[in-house]
């Protein structure tokens, strides 16, 4: 994907510093022996990667698949929140449950009020869920001949492929190939990881930013601009994402370092996806502020200034389990997330890292921390912010392999419990 050129141009304009000697001064092509371009050298290129990253998630799966099995409490949970006929149906539940019916059956967006009820005000809609991942489904379903929930499934795990790839380029940009690899593991074990293989959004998200911060990084801008513009369609995050290649285009802009035409060009297009869906659900409905109100009345999600995130971290390190959807044990591992915080970020500060990975990732922990939401979700919520991950595999990157294996051997297998079986089964993804 990317040359040698790329690659120092890149670390001038970023100011990361270079890679170890004996990795900067090997390209991709001198390591795999295959000239540019050839599929066996992007096989070689990205394979211990994708590889690595894929062991861990089948390891983790597993685990949540002989927990479940093992307590049975599936089976006496309502369908669709945690409880299903079979194991593996659990990876559909929640908002699986949104997509697979979308995938269905479309949207009918509507705002009905709600009586009865303090902190909800309509009836749930489908209108709150974003199209791009129920549409690659049905195309899916339509291609294979699977159902909406194995549809689900392998594009989720396809995405999640795609999503480690990227943050092995980013990574491998910043700190060498080994490093790369590193970050695609860690990603595959950071609390919240278990709907990535699940059917949920997240992995097609983090794909596309992946890629199109990979793309502002290389200076590929319109690129950078489409990706940006497809995550529209697919979270209500990629405001995030849009504000990042858009910042970082518009110092280009300013700078002339790429010209005016190609980060102009980004710049205009970022947005559509995002607004397009929000307005045409607000056409739909007969009220253009609809879909924020569908998820502030319906969902009880909006933004707060983090006062909600703050109340809740001082009613569980107190042990006073009465908030808004205590999940004790989800909460507990967001509050050991929120602790190692402060630790992943100064670890990414000091790979010096561009500017579009710098608002991506402070804008990504500013909105998780300051919506009132379900608090045992921030594990998820802060999971598009791959580069924490980088950050720490930077760090790891000279660490023995054996030593490297047993730091985290640990991990891998707990990555069942508090990424999959604590959040889909004790808690609400």
């Amino acid at each position: 994907m990317s040359t040698a050129s790329s690659t120092e141009s890149s670390s001038t304009q970023s100011g990361a510093p270079a890679a170890p000697a004996a990795e900067s001064a090997e390209t991709p092509e001198e390591r795999t022996g295959r000239e540019p371009g050839r599929f066996g050298a992007l096989v070689d290129r990205f394979g211990p990667a994708l590889g690595a990253y894929a062991a861990v998630k089948a390891i983790g799966v597993t685990v949540f698949m002989l927990l479940l099995s093992h307590t049975g409490d599936y089976l006496t949970k309502q369908p669709g929140r945690g409880g299903a006929a079979k194991p593996w149906d659990v990876l559909g539940t929640w908002d699986g449950v949104w997509y697979q019916r979308i995938a269905e059956n479309g949207y009918n967006p509507q705002l009905i009020p709600l009586h009865g009820f303090p902190l909800a005000t309509y009836y749930e809609n489908s209108a709150a869920f974003f199209p791009l991942y129920p549409w690659l489904m049905r195309l899916v379903g339509a291609v294979t001949g699977l159902g909406p929930y194995g549809s689900g499934i392998v594009v989720s795990v396809l995405a999640s492929l795609v999503a480690a790839a990227g943050i092995f380029a980013i990574a491998e940009r910043l700190g060498g190939f080994r490093a790369g690899v590193i970050a695609a593991v860690l990603w595959g074990l950071f609390p919240g990881s278990g709907v990535e293989w699940a059917v949920y959004s997240d992995s097609l998200f983090v794909a596309l930013s992946a890629w199109a911060c990979y793309c502002v990084m290389t200076r590929r801008w319109l690129a950078a601009g489409v990706l940006t513009l497809v995550a529209g369609l697919n979270r209500p995050t990629a405001a995030v994402l849009i504000a990042a290649v858009s910042i970082a285009a518009l110092v280009a802009l300013v700078r002339r370092t790429d010209g005016v035409a190609r980060p102009l060009t980004a710049m205009l297009i970022t947005p559509w996806g995002l607004l397009g869906y929000v307005a045409w659900v607000g056409w739909r409905m007969g009220d253009w502020g609809g879909y924020f109100k569908l998820q502030q009345g319906a969902w009880n999600r909006y933004f707060d200034g983090g006062s909600s995130t703050l109340r809740t971290i001082r009613d569980v390190i107190t042990g006073h389990w009465t908030y808004w959807q205590a999940n004790p044990v989800p909460d507990l591992i967001a509050i050991g997330l929120l602790i190692a915080l402060p630790g992943l970020v100064l670890l990414l500060w000091r790979t010096r890292p561009p500017l579009v990975l710098w608002i991506y990732t402070g804008l990504t922990i500013f909105t998780a921390l300051s919506t009132n939401q379900i608090f045992g979700n921030i594990s998820r919520y802060l999971l598009p912010a791959f580069p924490l991950c980088i950050g720490l595999a930077v760090a790891l990157r000279r660490v023995r392999l054996s030593s490297l294996a047993w730091l985290l051997g640990m991990p891998v297998l707990a990555a069942g419990w508090y990424a999959g079986y604590a959040l889909f089964e004790l808690g609400i993804p």
